[in-house]
């Protein structure tokens, strides 16, 4: 246990603050109107697909870095560090050609709901917060290989100062920029994107700055920008592994963006009150997904020193320890539900859809944390294709034909549709239970 608050606090303590901030940002933007509030959702979600894809595409070489850990092979883990930047750059430039070539495209799929004056002047709003956000791309990608990297070897400390100090930076700047204080310049939905564009430059400065400069803890970037070149075995190995990870990354991100614009069928006021939702989720989530993370790099190290039947153990304790906080947290966030939605400036209605959505949502938060611990147990020994099959496959094999059929052949009350696709969560917990029993997954990869 004390090992689990070694990794897990920090970690609790970074997601907290960022979507602490992150919900501060919804409301600054949010007190703009409706249509910039819900411009900047379609627009993060978006990004949500990009972001998702990197932590994918990261998360293959992590399962070896990970190992490689547990058994100090420090060699392996800088050879994991290089190839995660090789993944970074080939996931970057497509997602900047399309972000930058077709924005159009992207954005008006989720206003198809609305009428022709309000998607054209969401469109607009949409438009000027997406093209600076790809300045930050780069930053986010090059921050993640770091953080993931220092992670995976149990230094948890330093990514989370780094985020906590380029969240304050984010929350300033936001500030500034939306409203027009101090001098700076009023710009609204443009100001938000440049906010946060400075505050990921400087999370990644802090993080090379700290990597770096304590290179005798971290031996791994002792020479790790000397060359590229990695053992062929080990790329192929990670490749194999890691390709399966991304893809089910992107094919789950893409199904979540599928999802917001199943909702978006029911108007802009749906739209509004599904964002309003998901930011308050990602705001107390944190919890139990740090504790899915930690026992990520537990269960790696374990399996790492191959020590198999105790990987299996923390495995099952720290499943129920995620279990009995999201729990609670569901619990919080069931009694806080009804005052959330008035710290926005938008329409009653959209407020009342709001708190019976945020009460959907923490309702089902149970079975995500199960399922989401039961991916972690399975991906620590590279069974992706299992993984592949729990997550994205679920995704569109169950959840999109239903989220489709509901959207376009009825007229659904958006609150029951909710409902449905969130709790299919119930059945995708039998299949993970499943998986960790019958995927063989205790394997020792390093």
């Amino acid at each position: 246990m004390k090992q689990v608050a070694l990794l897990a606090i920090p970690m609790v303590i970074q997601s907290t603050i960022t979507n602490v901030v992150g919900l501060l940002d919804n409301l600054m933007v949010g007190n703009i109107g409706t249509l910039p509030m819900s411009a900047v959702a379609i627009v993060n979600q978006l990004m949500m697909v990009f972001n998702l894809c990197i932590w994918g595409g990261l998360s293959g070489p992590d399962i070896f870095g990970t190992q490689y850990a547990g058994k100090n092979d420090h060699d392996g883990v800088r050879n994991c560090f290089r190839i995660k930047w090789m993944i970074c750059l080939a996931v970057l430039l497509p997602f900047t050609i399309a972000f930058l070539c077709y924005p159009d495209h992207l954005i008006q799929w989720y206003l198809q709901g609305d009428t022709p004056e309000t998607a054209i002047e969401t469109l607009g709003y949409a438009k000027e917060y997406l093209y600076i956000m790809v300045f930050g791309m780069l930053p986010f990608a090059v921050a993640m290989t770091y953080a993931t990297t220092l992670r995976g070897i149990g230094e948890t400390r330093i990514p989370m100062i780094a985020s906590s100090i380029a969240i304050f930076v984010n929350l300033v700047f936001n500030y500034l920029l939306i409203f027009g204080k101090c001098g700076f310049p009023c710009m609204g939905v443009t100001g938000a994107a440049v906010a946060t564009v400075i505050s990921r430059l400087v999370e990644l400065g802090i993080m090379l700055f700290h990597t770096h400069l304590n290179a005798d803890r971290f031996p791994f970037i002792y020479r790790a920008y000397r060359s590229l070149l990695v053992p062929v075995r080990l790329f192929k190995e990670v490749c194999k592994c890691g390709w399966l990870l991304w893809g089910n990354e992107l094919l789950f991100s893409a199904g979540l963006a599928g999802m917001l614009q199943g909702f978006s069928l029911r108007g802009i006021q749906a739209v509004a009150a599904c964002n309003i939702a998901m930011t308050v989720a990602n705001v107390f989530t944190c919890v139990f997904y740090s504790v899915g993370n930690t026992l990520a790099i537990m269960v790696g190290h374990e399996l790492g020193a191959g020590r198999h039947e105790d990987a299996e153990e923390i495995g099952w304790k720290l499943n129920s320890l995620g279990l009995l906080t999201a729990f609670a947290v569901a619990f919080i966030v069931s009694l806080l539900a009804p005052y959330i939605p008035f710290l926005y400036n938008t329409k009653n209605d959209v407020r009342r859809l709001a708190t019976v959505l945020i009460w959907v949502t923490a309702s089902y938060w149970p079975f995500r944390a199960f399922v989401y611990n039961c991916f972690f147990m399975i991906r620590a020994g590279g069974k992706a294709v299992w993984t592949t099959v729990m997550d994205s496959g679920f995704m569109w094999v169950v959840r999109m034909p239903i989220v489709w059929s509901i959207g376009y052949l009825t007229n659904m009350d958006i609150r029951l549709f909710y409902f449905i696709i969130y709790w299919l969560a119930a059945i995708q917990c039998i299949l993970a239970y499943w998986m960790v029993k019958h995927s063989g997954w205790k394997r020792n990869l390093v």
